[in-house]
């Protein structure tokens, strides 16, 4: 598990981080600026509870870190542009005046201000942040290895599972043979049941053609004995 002094010393454990800015207002509450995107040095340094030179010269000792992760200096058409949205937007909320810098302004967003967390080492604030930040990382690490440890369970009875199917392979083979047989024989008896039936068939015609010898030489021997009578 990383350490406080690791996220301080790398920035590649800090890249890691850096999509974690929830964290922030678990500490404390993040005051933005209207549009709900940007803070000033100032906000950023009342939120750590540290000077503003504190914040300043942070972001200017790591000024190319800090710009990858949101951070901007405006001036001349920007900064008024910019100071004309805010304003309206700090009158829409009924505050009468906005503070306007006068030449430049650094603006940060979330991810700028998880970055002076990670990095400011006077702040108690910043110490809480990273608190949280390392916590998170662990319970994360105990959760992949549960996770972990849950696959390793399923893999081991899926493989029990196939030591079974090959044991059960044989055994299906055998029965899928039988049932071969079984099908060749019922088929064997169909036929022969289909030859009876034609037998029987025929039997019954020669029944009728004697039942009706049989009507006929009844009918002759009646004739006969009358005959006899009559002499």
């Amino acid at each position: 598990m990383p350490t406080e002094v690791a996220l301080l010393e790398s920035r590649a454990l800090r890249v890691e981080q850096m999509g974690r800015v929830d964290v922030l207002d678990k500490v404390k509450s993040l005051v933005m600026l209207p549009d709900g995107i940007h803070v000033r040095t100032e906000d950023a340094a009342r939120y750590f509870e540290v000077s503003t030179a504190s914040v300043r010269r942070l972001t200017d000792r790591h000024h190319k870190e800090f710009a990858e992760n949101g951070m901007c200096v405006l001036r001349g058409a920007e900064l008024r542009s910019f100071h004309s949205d805010i304003e309206s937007l700090w009158k829409g909320e009924g505050v009468k005046s906005y503070p306007q810098a006068a030449t430049q302004l650094r603006l940060f967003t979330r991810r700028t201000v998880l970055n002076v967390a990670m990095l400011l080492r006077d702040s108690d604030i910043a110490r809480c942040v990273r608190t949280y930040l390392l916590d998170a990382e662990e319970d994360l690490r105990a959760g992949y290895a549960s996770l972990d440890r849950r696959v390793t369970r399923v893999e081991s009875c899926l493989a029990g599972v196939g030591v079974a199917l090959q044991e059960l392979g044989p055994v299906l083979h055998r029965m899928s043979h039988r049932l071969d047989s079984l099908d060749r024989r019922l088929e064997a008896t169909n036929r022969v049941v289909g030859a009876m039936s034609v037998r029987l068939g025929d039997m019954s015609e020669d029944i009728v053609r004697i039942d009706a010898r049989m009507d006929d030489f009844v009918l002759q021997l009646k004739d006969l004995r009358r005959r006899r009578k009559r002499r």
